[in-house]
């Protein structure tokens, strides 16, 4: 998962109620405590030293590729590729830059290897042949980082970022969906997509949307997965609500897990369905929280809350039933954070914020040692409440304070820490 410009904006939600399915035959969920096992199978499957990390354009990503392909066709799903099951895109990323005196220069294309990926792709018939035919997408990035890319945030030697929440576990949960659909059909067309280059700035995603193999008019929604893996209590995020007008009241109509949801109408963010978004398709995105595991080679299967992923699949399975019933899907354009109207900055405090945290403030969920919040003395879980005479009251105001900022200057800083406020003096870098 990207998370260059990730906002959450908006009130918690506390959801209760049923959902029935579209296909009296269907039984909606599965027993937790089996689906868990088998979903622990699959994420230690993908974080396997074989796979090498799974680096787009790698031969680890190649071999779960192919491990991915022959777990649908397993279910007896429809290749849906542009080669079988497979769409392969390439990238040929910005050449490097070489000092020359006081000035930099590209160093040439010609030096730049270009980077081959490949999606995975498979389709799933509807089951009423007498209904129209609209397709639901349902996807999660497999690839990651290999041992360790420009998107790492671990400074020792090259080693296996073994990525199992970002994002063995989106497609682990994926993977169940397309069982659960293969046995028990929707009316409507289904495609599962595992998506690779989603690190690099989602060229799989949009390589599909350049060159769709459905045509994209024909796609009512697409359900996003990546980071699903560390559920925390009932706190689950979900972005793009607002992308259309009664996703919320679907979301409060299958939510018998009893999730405390998160909301974020923004259908623009650091995933795969952005992409989707873009072409005006309804998204939604779920995703259990940022760790200090993120991007790093310490984000292992043994982590993960495979309980909580079973329960997300057996929520997402009622929402997609649900979908299934539900005649219109209007799509509505949402006021994004995009480049135009996030503010800029040229400090940071080196923390990654809780994306979860709902109450005033920038909660800190991580830090990165000799940065100058780690330099300051803060500690995971302080709560960034001002700077100067700056209140934070949340991921907007803190990034606007940090606007007012050079390097070199100094900020005091209020947090709060287990209810008290305590003020340290930082260094900004």
């Amino acid at each position: 998962m990207r998370w260059e410009s990730l906002m959450v904006l908006g009130l918690t939600w506390v959801v209760l109620g049923g959902c029935g399915s579209s296909s009296p035959e269907a039984v909606v969920g599965r027993d937790v405590v089996l689906v868990a096992s088998e979903l622990r199978a699959d994420v230690e499957t993908l974080t396997s030293e074989a796979f090498g990390g799974r680096e787009t354009g790698s031969e680890g990503e190649r071999q779960a590729a192919e491990w991915l392909s022959a777990s649908f066709a397993g279910f007896g799903l429809t290749p849906k590729g542009d080669s079988s099951a497979f769409q392969t895109f390439r990238y040929k990323p910005h050449p490097p830059m070489q000092m020359h005196g006081d000035t930099t220069k590209h160093l040439g294309m010609a030096l730049v290897k270009e980077i081959v990926g490949q999606n995975v792709l498979y389709h799933l018939n509807g089951a009423n042949p007498t209904k129209s035919k609209p397709t639901g997408v349902v996807g999660a990035h497999y690839d990651h980082l290999g041992y360790g890319d420009e998107n790492s945030l671990f400074r020792g030697e090259p080693t296996i970022h073994y990525g199992a929440d970002d994002n063995a576990s989106g497609v682990a949960v994926m993977l169940e969906l397309a069982e659960r659909f293969a046995k028990s059909p929707a009316d409507d067309h289904l495609l599962f997509a595992g998506f690779s280059g989603e690190e690099k700035g989602l060229w799989g995603s949009n390589q599909f949307c350049e060159t769709p193999t459905i045509p994209l008019e024909s796609i009512r929604y697409m359900i996003n997965m990546d980071m699903v893996g560390r559920l925390r209590g009932d706190t689950l995020a979900v972005y793009g609500t607002g992308t259309t007008p009664d996703w919320m009241k679907i979301l409060e109509s299958c939510n018998e897990e009893g999730f405390v949801l998160v909301p974020s109408e923004s259908g623009v963010g650091p995933s795969d369905h952005t992409s989707f978004y873009l072409e005006d398709i309804p998204v939604l995105h779920f995703f259990t929280g940022q760790h200090r595991d993120y991007h790093r080679p310490t984000d292992t299967a043994d982590k993960l809350n495979y309980e909580g992923m079973a329960r997300i699949a057996n929520f997402i399975e009622r929402l997609m039933r649900k979908l299934d019933a539900t005649a219109e899907l209007p799509f509505t354009a949402t006021a994004d954070q995009d480049s135009e109207s996030t503010p800029s900055f040229k400090v940071t405090l080196g923390v990654v914020p809780d994306y979860l945290y709902s109450g005033e403030g920038m909660r800190i969920d991580g830090l990165t040692e000799g940065r100058p919040a780690s330099n300051a003395g803060m500690k995971r879980g302080d709560i960034v409440v001002q700077m100067d005479t700056l209140k934070i009251v949340d991921m907007m105001t803190y990034m606007q304070a940090l606007g007012k900022y050079e390097e070199g200057q100094t900020a005091s800083v209020d947090v709060l820490r287990d209810g008290e406020t305590i003020t340290l003096e930082v260094l900004w870098d």
